[in-house]
């Protein structure tokens, strides 16, 4: 195999690229590592100990939050598709609102370690945690595809490796150093690679704001005259130039925006970062500081979005290696030269791997605390077993997600990211909220809408354009879709909430009146939680 170094307009310089990304990885190694130390039970290993304070937590959750999507995607969506691409960034943030208001506080009340502590409390225990473990894990595992497909594009953008065979290796490489990150750090090493990521991140993305800025005299109207004389198309100002096409992609943007908007509420991954702070007033104003830090990063991506349109050009960008994913790093290129690139570019890197580790020891919990320990030992696993598991599991989901991600290489990574929420909607927040507000609620209701959300977004999704059927499809060449929607969350949503409806109310079986009054007067006032939360 033979790595081809493209010209510098394209890659920069390549060994620049690569030794500070590895100054990245060996910095954080050395913190994972110490924060390594206290991990002896399943709490420490899970939830840090619940050590965290509100604000660390916020700084953790934005950097689990702003994903390689949230960089690299949303930044190739503006800069290609203009107003339509910030739609996705918009849809990310308002979609905390629903966090914030709905799920943080009473789910930090009720649970332990995962999302179906809560869904089981007062619910069949076996059934309940199997379903809520296989949501989990789908949902994971759309996300790291999304991850792995971005550092796959960026490393061919980076090194200038257009064969499929490198690429490959270097997602085999991110794979490997985030089984490494969870293996050693548990959830302590996974938020502090998270703090310090989040940090690097908004301090990157302001530095080229300004930067993009200064260039056009600290005069927004002026990038985007610019961006649209680039173009040489006013319409990258307008709506609808990539959802306004027809009937269809205007459904398909609604359906879009439902997904953001109430799948935050139910990814495992960040719904899990409420578990390692001690009370759940601390879990609240961990919200408000991600909203803050979001918030203040997506009015950059607009910035950067429109600096790239405005001084690059979409058509150089969507033929760059790695497509629109690469528009900021060739951005960072035009603005500051291969230093520049190399040091966002390692910001990206350290983004996806904060971002994998964090939905693999989530996928991990999920299997070892809900299946094994739960549902197979029956709530009474050996002292140490639950965490052994734990880390047997994170390897297997690391070597899946590899291959994954080879699979999903070259596809639009908000895209991808757009599909993970779809499905977390559709089979896990019905479920939530269902279990959370509604007394009535049943067994056969939470198991209806689980797997009738599951199951609905993944046949949709296996059938629409995404899979078959486009040019971007990712099985170019076949044909068989015969859904039109890209993203199913405007069918799959309401199903699962009506089919959580209809399980319950056609369900003549009784649940424990006592566990729901537990649950209602925990999940108000926290009241029995700490109990219940440590050990």
């Amino acid at each position: 195999m033979t790595f081809h170094f493209e010209a510098a307009t394209t890659a920069g310089n390549p060994w620049l690229n690569i030794g500070i990304f590895a100054a990245f990885v060996a910095i954080t190694l050395v913190i994972v590592f110490r924060a390594s130390r206290n991990n002896k039970t399943a709490s420490d290993y899970y939830a840090a100990g619940r050590s965290f304070t509100g604000g660390q937590n916020g700084m953790a959750i934005s950097g689990d939050y702003l994903s390689a999507a949230s960089f690299l995607g949303i930044c190739g969506a503006i800069a290609v598709n203009g107003y339509d691409g910030f739609l996705y960034s918009i849809g990310f943030l308002v979609a905390w609102l629903v966090a914030l208001l709905l799920v943080a506080e009473l789910l930090r009340n009720t649970g332990k370690f995962t999302m179906a502590d809560v869904l089981s409390f007062r619910l069949k225990q076996r059934p309940v945690r199997i379903a809520a473990a296989l949501s989990t894990l789908v949902v994971c595992f759309f996300y790291l595809l999304a991850q792995m497909a971005g550092a796959g594009g960026l490393v061919s953008l980076l090194l200038g490796i257009n064969e499929k065979v490198g690429q490959g290796v270097v997602i085999a490489v991110v794979g490997g150093l985030m089984i490494l990150y969870v293996l050693i750090g548990g959830m302590k090493g996974t938020t502090w690679v998270q703090i310090i990521k989040a940090c690097l991140l908004v301090a990157g993305a302001a530095v080229m704001t300004v930067w993009v800025l200064a260039l056009n005299g600290f005069n927004f109207s002026e990038l985007l005259e610019r961006a649209v004389e680039t173009a040489n198309n006013p319409a990258v100002l307008n709506p609808g130039l990539q959802y306004g096409l027809s009937d269809i992609t205007k459904v398909d943007f609604l359906s879009l925006g439902l997904a953001l908007v109430l799948g935050t509420a139910a990814l495992p991954h960040v719904l899990m970062r409420f578990y390692t702070v001690p009370t759940a007033k601390e879990a609240r104003k961990s919200v408000v500081w991600a909203i803050w830090i979001i918030g203040i990063f997506y009015v950059f991506t607009l910035v950067l979005g429109y600096g790239a349109a405005a001084l690059i050009g979409a058509e150089k960008i969507k033929a760059a290696p790695g497509g629109a994913n690469s528009a900021a790093p060739l951005l960072a290129f035009e603005l500051g030269g291969p230093f520049l690139l190399g040091l966002i570019s390692a910001i990206a890197f350290a983004t996806i791997l904060a971002v994998v580790a964090g939905l693999t020891i989530t996928a991990a919990a999920s299997f070892s605390h809900d299946i094994y320990a739960s549902v197979v030992k029956k709530g009474k696993p050996a002292p140490g077993a639950e965490v052994k598991v734990a880390r047997r599991t994170v390897v297997v989901i690391g070597i899946v997600a590899i291959i994954g991600g080879i699979g999903a290489n070259g596809q639009n990574i908000a895209f991808l990211v757009a599909l993970a929420f779809a499905v977390a909607a559709s089979a896990n927040l019905p479920t939530i909220i269902y279990s959370l507000f509604w007394k009535r609620f049943t067994t056969r209701g939470a198991l209806w809408s689980i797997y009738g959300g599951l199951i609905s977004a993944i046949v949709l999704i296996a059938f629409s354009p995404v899979v078959s059927g486009g040019a971007s499809s990712m099985i170019p060449g076949v044909d068989f879709h015969f859904v039109p929607l890209s993203n199913p969350g405007i069918i799959s949503i309401p199903l699962a909430f009506f089919l959580g409806w209809l399980g319950t109310v056609t369900d003549k079986t009784k649940e424990d009146p006592e566990k729901q009054a537990e649950m209602e007067v925990r999940s108000l006032t926290g009241v029995g939680a700490e109990k219940a939360t440590d050990h």
